[in-house]
């Protein structure tokens, strides 16, 4: 055999987002592509703000001699004081530069992290439905998946996780607003979570990290605000990127940061730097690093997605699916009419409709539609969701 064994089988089980997105792109060829409604990607659609393009523009006539060349592997230091200052605001804690990462995206991030972090054999848990990347990343790194559940509503289950929790356990992943399902834990869900990580590290001996993934942090419907993570675990790593809320995912730009009172705060960041390197990142982008020093805080306009979201949910609902209100990121994450999720995907198939099966992302009876697409997809694919429900009665 040519390719690895070990990749060749995470090939055959890979990320069911993409196998629905191939089976579009192969419908889109047989019926034409105005015909097909596709909702397997997440891939936003809105365009970055007015602010990004300012400042891009203006980064690029300033450009100074060597503005493209090779800078420490943790990113330019003063991009990284910018970020540090900003966060400094938010939390009103004393953010540091020197534990500050800037990295390929939250991809990147949570790759460095878990290099970081984990010897072979070491657990890492998530909560379910997760993002699917989750898996390969934690895997990417000797390490092993334990996932606990979330209750029917996708709040956070901590008597769940405490089942799942062992000696073993190095780090415990949170991602919210979550993908698939849209859910904002609030801060007394994430108060409970700090509390149990708390108990365990003290029974273990050693701190049990809290990962927070955020990259929809800003992308947040009817007037919500984020809960600060930091409130509530103080071993708590921050990992996010720019791709949703400057609708910039091509450019491949985000950080990491350490929280303040974190164990180990400054090795960690040394070895996440040293990670940077040796999984080939190198750095993250010179240019989008200096972009993102002058755009912290800035956002697209979440209502763009806020709007999509009051055009499917409530349909879906008055149908007669069964619809937890998505609060923030541009998800949706229906339970199934037919216990058999994959199925019901295939009757949608037959729609020209394209959403991802639950059991991608570790729950199965659901699927999700991801609502990142113009109005008129949407309008234009509910009588498709009526018909498929309607097959199954």
């Amino acid at each position: 055999m040519t390719i690895s064994a070990r990749v060749k089988q995470q090939m055959e089980s890979a990320s069911w987002i993409r196998k629905m997105f191939e089976e579009g792109e192969e419908l889109k060829r047989k019926v034409g592509a105005a015909a097909v409604f596709d909702f397997s990607l997440g891939n936003p659609i809105a365009e970055p703000p007015a602010k990004f393009h300012e400042v891009m523009a203006k980064l690029l006539q300033e450009a100074p001699s060597g503005s493209h060349r090779y800078m420490p592997n943790a990113g330019f230091p003063e991009v990284r004081a910018a970020i540090a200052a900003w966060l400094s605001e938010r939390s009103q804690r004393p953010f540091l530069p020197e534990r500050i990462v800037m990295a390929c995206g939250a991809g990147g991030g949570l790759n460095i992290t878990l290099k970081a972090l984990l010897d072979p054999g070491d657990e890492v848990v998530i909560f379910a439905p997760y993002f699917v990347e989750y898996l390969f990343y934690v895997d990417n790194h000797g390490g092993k998946v334990r996932v606990a559940e979330t209750t029917d509503r996708f709040d956070l289950d901590v008597n769940d996780l405490e089942k799942v929790l062992s000696p073993r356990t190095k780090a415990v992943i949170i991602n919210s607003p979550n993908n698939p399902t849209g859910r904002l834990y609030p801060a007394e869900a994430l108060a409970r979570l700090g509390e149990s990580l708390r108990r365990a590290s003290e029974k273990g001996k050693e701190p049990i990290y809290l990962i927070s993934d955020e990259p929809y942090r800003q992308i947040l419907f009817d007037g919500l605000v984020a809960p600060d993570v930091f409130d509530a675990y103080s071993h708590t790593i921050l990992v996010t990127s720019h791709s949703k809320d400057l609708s910039i995912p091509g450019e491949r730009i985000g950080f990491v940061a350490v929280g303040p009172d974190c164990a180990d705060a400054a090795e960690l960041a040394g070895a996440m730097t040293f990670a940077n390197r040796i999984l080939g990142f190198v750095n993250a982008p010179a240019l989008m690093q200096r972009a993102s020093a002058r755009l912290q805080g800035v956002t697209v306009d979440p209502g763009v997605y806020q709007r999509k979201r009051d055009l499917i949910a409530p349909a879906l609902k008055e149908m007669g699916y069964e619809v937890a209100q998505p609060e923030g990121a541009f998800y949706v994450f229906p339970k199934s009419p037919i216990d058999d999720d994959v199925r019901f995907t295939h009757l949608l198939l037959e729609e020209n409709i394209l959403v991802v099966p639950g059991a991608g992302f570790g729950r199965p009876g659901h699927f999700r539609i991801s609502f990142c697409v113009p109005d008129e997809v949407i309008t234009s694919s509910l009588p498709g969701f009526l018909k498929a429900l309607e097959s199954t009665r």
